[in-house]
């Protein structure tokens, strides 16, 4: 497995899983509380899924369109800022479920239940639209940071991450529902968000990487100190490592303190306060 692969497979096992779980709280208060309009129901959910599913693929269409009008420094910019939106996105996306996660499906379930006893199929369709289509964008989003970071990439084995992402999604799900009275679900969701605040990290050092190789930050220094010798971060496992938590054997001064300042920024946004009222997703 390439250090590519595991980034885009990883990526889409986590949104796909978040996309999974909202449709099936959706779908399980529908089939146990819509009564005789759970037929109705479950059509508007579906509809609304695919609408959000639609939307993620036009923002997608609408990413890839800008960059072929882009050429020269002017797509490495917009790769530059792709991948640090794409950090700075899941930085967000983390510190958000941190804080508000637990509400969640208790406000999806109130959405559901208002919508339902209203009639207001509509509302409905828009509820699960948006869950899904949120879900998506931040896929496509942190999917082309990351494809914009890598040296090399090839369609088949874009397709064959992408792919084991959803299969390894939908068994997560399964699991989570086998498993949940002996493997709570927020362990999971615990293990998740480190992993992609790492990936966030990597995806801050590959920005960085090519803003100082375009000579628009300067480096401060030369290499600090040279760890390839225990993990060389060009190939092989180094090279995951380096993929997946921004890892570099031979960092300059500049690398250092960007890594140093992003994890700060972590700690200190994941142990600020939690709001005491639920707030909508964003």
């Amino acid at each position: 497995m390439t250090a590519l692969f595991g980034q885009v497979a990883f990526v889409v096992w986590r949104e796909s899983t978040e996309a999974i779980l909202v449709v099936g709280i959706l779908q399980g208060w529908l089939a146990h509380h819509a009564g005789a309009k759970v037929a109705t129901a479950r059509r508007f959910l579906w509809a609304g899924v695919a609408a959000g599913l639609g939307g993620a693929l036009l923002l997608a269409g609408a990413i890839l369109f800008l960059e072929t009008l882009l050429d020269g420094e002017r797509a490495d910019y917009f790769q530059i800022g792709m991948a640090a939106l794409a950090a700075l996105l899941i930085l967000q996306m983390v510190v958000w479920m941190h804080r508000q996660g637990r509400g969640l499906k208790p406000e999806l379930e109130r959405g559901a239940e208002r919508a339902v006893t209203a009639g207001n199929w509509v509302g409905l369709f828009l509820l699960a639209a948006i869950a899904v289509m949120r879900e998506g964008n931040e896929t496509v989003v942190f999917l082309y940071g990351v494809l914009a970071s890598a040296r090399q990439t090839t369609l088949p084995a874009t397709l064959a991450a992408v792919a084991a992402g959803f299969a390894t999604a939908a068994a997560s799900y399964w699991l989570i529902h086998v498993a949940a009275k002996r493997f709570p679900w927020t362990v999971f969701f615990r293990v998740g968000e480190v992993l992609l605040l790492f990936l966030a990290g990597s995806l801050l050092m590959t920005a960085l990487d090519r803003t100082i190789g375009l000579e628009l930050v300067p480096p401060l220094s030369g290499a600090i100190w040279d760890t390839s010798w225990l993990l060389d971060d060009t190939g092989g496992l180094g090279g995951l490592v380096a993929n997946m938590t921004g890892y570099r054997a031979r960092p300059e001064l500049a690398t250092i303190l960007a890594y140093a300042i992003y994890w700060i920024a972590v700690l200190a946004l994941l142990r600020s306060p939690r709001p005491h009222r639920t707030q909508a997703c964003p």
